[in-house]
C-alpha cells in the first residue's frame, strides 16, 4: 500500500464526493461521468444525492510515439482541447495531429453509440451540470468536456473529482465555474491509481452494468 492510498475503490470515492456536493442534493443538477472510469464514481454519488446521472465521452489524444501520454482531448460533438506547449516540443505535423484527433472522435462516438442503447444522452441547456471522473492527471480529457458543455448552454459547470494533480486543478479552476477536489496532489509524477487501494482498468460491459441498474 503506497503513501497515497486514499480511497478503498471508486464507489467510495463517489460517496465521498458526495458529501461535498450535498447542496445539490435533490435539485435538478444533473451528474455526467467521464468513462469509463468516472462511472463508478458518479453512480454511488447518485444514490446518495438523488440526482439524475449520465455520461459525457472524452478521449485523451494519444502521442503516437508514446500512447500512454496525451496532448489534448476531444469529445463526440467535436470540442478539441490541445495542450500547445507539449505539441511545441513533440513536432508532429498538422496530419498526424489531425488523424489523432479523427481517430479518438470516432472512438469517443462509438462508445457514446454503445452507452445510448441503455441510456439517451442528456439535454444540459440551461441545467447545473457537475461533470465527475475518477481523477485528473494532466486535465485535458475535463477540459475538453467542459469545453463542450460550455459549447451546450449549460448554466453553471461544477468540476468534481477525488482527486487532481496541482496543474490539472489549476487548469480546472479557471475554465470551470465551481471545483470541487477531495485531494489536490503536488505529487510528481503523477498517477490516480495511486490514490486507489483497489483499481482495474473498466470496460463497455461494467460501463453499461451501472447505467442498467
Amino acid at each position: 500500500m503506497s503513501m497515497h492510498t486514499v480511497f478503498e475503490d471508486r464507489a467510495e470515492a463517489g460517496r465521498r464526493l458526495a458529501k461535498k456536493l450535498i447542496q445539490y442534493h435533490n435539485t435538478s443538477a444533473l451528474l455526467l461521468a467521464i468513462p469509463r472510469g468516472g462511472v463508478p464514481v458518479v453512480a454511488a454519488a447518485a444514490r446518495r444525492l438523488q440526482l439524475e446521472w449520465n455520461i459525457i465521452v472524452a478521449r485523451k489524444l494519444p502521442i503516437p510515439t508514446n500512447p500512454e501520454a496525451g496532448f489534448g482531448a476531444v469529445t463526440t460533438d467535436g470540442s478539441v482541447v490541445l495542450n500547445d506547449m507539449m505539441l511545441h516540443g513533440l513536432h508532429l505535423t498538422r496530419q498526424q495531429v489531425d488523424s489523432v484527433v479523427d481517430e479518438q472522435k470516432k472512438e469517443a462516438a462509438r462508445r457514446m453509440q454503445i452507452y445510448s442503447r441503455t441510456r439517451l444522452p442528456a439535454n444540459v441547456s440551461d441545467r447545473t451540470v457537475i461533470v465527475i471522473d475518477d481523477g485528473l492527471a494532466s486535465g485535458y480529457t475535463m477540459l475538453a468536456a467542459v469545453k463542450s458543455l460550455r459549447d451546450q448552454s449549460a448554466s453553471k459547470i461544477v468540476v468534481a473529482a477525488p482527486v487532481a494533480s496541482r496543474s490539472a486543478a489549476a487548469q480546472i479552476q479557471e475554465a470551470a465555474d465551481e471545483c470541487v477536489f477531495e485531494i489536490i496532489s503536488p505529487s510528481v509524477p503523477f498517477a490516480v491509481a495511486d490514490f486507489y487501494l483497489h483499481w482495474q482498468d473498466l470496460t463497455d460491459d461494467d460501463v453499461l452494468a451501472l447505467l442498467k441498474s
